[in-house]
């Protein structure tokens, strides 16, 4: 029988989401590809060290595990969004098992030098990018919104869990065989997932409308959030978390070999202890959500985060840095699950993951940053005052994000509803046709004018999440209280997705703006198309 065949609806809150068959399968598929990845980042990091003695270029195997992340963010998100899931996940996997299997023949053949491990390690990071707003993207559809904070949590356990498991197997390998076992050990585990992921009856949505265009798909993740203040936030937090906590993890195989004169196995237990820190963490976090909102843990977080890294290296002994190092992961896991959960419910469906690719982007992107950067001044200091100076950064920055609220306040309505009616041209119009222009018009009283524009500044920053390339509203010169707003999407096709991307909080603007027009009859809506001249 089964490990979760037994008792599912007795779970606890916090493993309620496993009730859900799909949603448990395609955890298990994550969690497995978490061990490959942290297999491989071990595996790489240790490696490192018997190739260099250089720290700038140790703590650079985490920059070329990430920065593809901020290179390939938003065209990874936006094929997440357009493409096949299903599809698109089984290829990712397919990269990271081929990029695996070179790295074996590598190793076998001694023809690995640290040029080559950065070079493969970069290439898997690709992998990696491709793959991360895949699964952002489809765990809000394996499950109800009730259970989302729960399943997302469930994911960063996944992702912590690994960090134990992927380095305990990883030391092992490392010290009774060899790198090369790892790598092989993650091609097979790639493998493993893919066939998983064949297995899935994945429903793929076919819209009536033809697909979106890669560039405009792109474009418009752009726009929704540059439009989105809260998402603003969160990825200016995650930015400036990552960068400063990377430090301990892209030193951590330099502290463990140097400051603890030890040897894999010591930085495989540096790392299960920072991995165990994020498990309790993540049990814990329903009880501390009942007493504190995601603002509030994300900035405790960070102050617990960097005062443990502080006494990390402090402390005379590797026994006395165990704990700490859990109390670190705790903290990192809290901070890093209160970013995640926000971002998620701060977004419809329909561009998750582009959006989220972003937020992958800020992490990663800060992440890769940080640990160059902190490599760097390790290389002309130390280890340890590289990573207390991070710490002090990490404090700073707090007088900064501070004022970045992400959370407490009104949360939108992003629930799907489609409450207006679609447009009924008088003529076929191709798909492709544009640009196109809509311009309402509304009857308002001079009085109440100045409320009504401020309802109409909201609406602008919806129209172009919603995907127009313009929008601007008009005064009649001549006629007080007469407003014409307008608006300009790029093709029919692209107006009329906006019908598909209708939300109750764009419905509750439809009807403050409504509540202002005082004529009887409805406000007047005209479409049009950009008419070609000939020459």
């Amino acid at each position: 029988m089964s490990l979760f065949s037994v008792n599912l609806n007795t779970l606890p809150y916090w493993l309620s989401p496993l009730k859900f068959k799909v949603f448990r399968t395609l955890w298990m598929v994550w969690l497995i590809a978490n061990i490959c990845m942290w297999m491989n980042d071990v595996a790489a990091a240790w490696m490192m060290t018997s190739l260099t003695d250089s720290p700038l270029l140790i703590a650079l195997v985490q920059t070329a595990s990430n920065l593809p992340v901020l290179l390939l963010g938003v065209p990874s998100g936006a094929l997440a969004d357009i493409l096949n899931r299903k599809k698109y996940f089984v290829l990712t996997q397919l990269w990271l098992a081929a990029n695996a299997t070179i790295l074996t023949l590598l190793m076998v053949f001694n023809l690995l030098n640290a040029e080559l491990l950065l070079f493969f390690t970069f290439m898997n990071g690709i992998g990696l990018a491709m793959r991360w707003p895949v699964f952002a993207v489809i765990v809000p559809d394996l499950v109800n919104r009730e259970h989302l904070a729960p399943a997302l949590t469930l994911n960063g356990l996944a992702m912590n869990a690994s960090r134990i498991i992927g380095p305990l197997i990883a030391g092992i390998l490392i010290a009774s065989m060899g790198s090369q076992y790892v790598f092989a050990l993650n091609m097979v585990l790639c493998l493993v997932s893919t066939y998983v992921v064949l297995q899935w009856k994945y429903q793929h949505f076919e819209s009536a409308l033809p697909g979106e265009r890669f560039f405009g798909a792109m474009r418009l993740g752009i726009q929704y959030v540059g439009q989105s203040t809260k998402i603003r936030y969160i990825l200016v937090r995650a930015f400036l978390f990552y960068f400063q906590a990377s430090c301990v993890i892209a030193l951590l195989p330099l502290l463990a070999k140097s400051h603890f004169h030890g040897n894999a196995n010591t930085f495989t237990l540096l790392m299960s202890s920072l991995g165990l820190g994020a498990i309790v963490a993540g049990s814990q976090l329903p009880r501390f959500r009942d007493s504190f909102n995601n603002n509030q843990l994300a900035n405790y977080g960070i102050v617990v985060l960097c005062l443990s890294s502080i006494c990390v290296v402090v402390v005379p002994t590797l026994w006395e840095a165990v704990p700490l190092m859990i109390v670190f992961g705790a903290s990192w896991f809290t901070v890093a699950n209160s970013l995640t959960v926000t971002a998620q419910f701060s977004l419809p469906s329909w561009i998750r993951a582009r959006a989220m690719s972003f937020y992958q982007m800020s992490l990663m992107g800060g992440s890769a940053l940080g640990a160059a950067f902190w490599g760097k001044i390790a290389e002309h200091t130390d280890v340890v005052t590289s990573i207390e100076v991070a710490a002090l950064f990490g404090l700073l920055t707090m007088f900064f994000i501070v004022r970045l609220v992400i959370s407490g306040q009104d949360d939108e309505d992003l629930s799907p509803v489609c409450p207006i009616e679609r447009p009924k041209p008088s003529k076929h119009i191709d798909h492709f046709e544009g640009p196109v222009m809509i311009s309402i018009e509304y009857h308002i009283d001079p009085d109440t004018l100045e409320d009504f524009k401020k309802i109409m500044k909201l609406t602008k920053v919806a129209r172009i999440k919603q995907g127009a390339l313009s929008w601007s509203l008009f005064s009649d010169a001549e006629h007080p209280g007469q407003v014409i707003e307008y608006y300009v999407y790029e093709t029919w096709a692209d107006y009329l997705r906006r019908f598909d991307r209708f939300t109750a909080a764009d419905l509750h603007l439809q009807e403050e703006r409504s509540r202002f027009h005082i004529d009887p009859d409805p406000p007047k809506i005209v479409r049009r198309i950009a008419t070609q001249l000939k020459n």
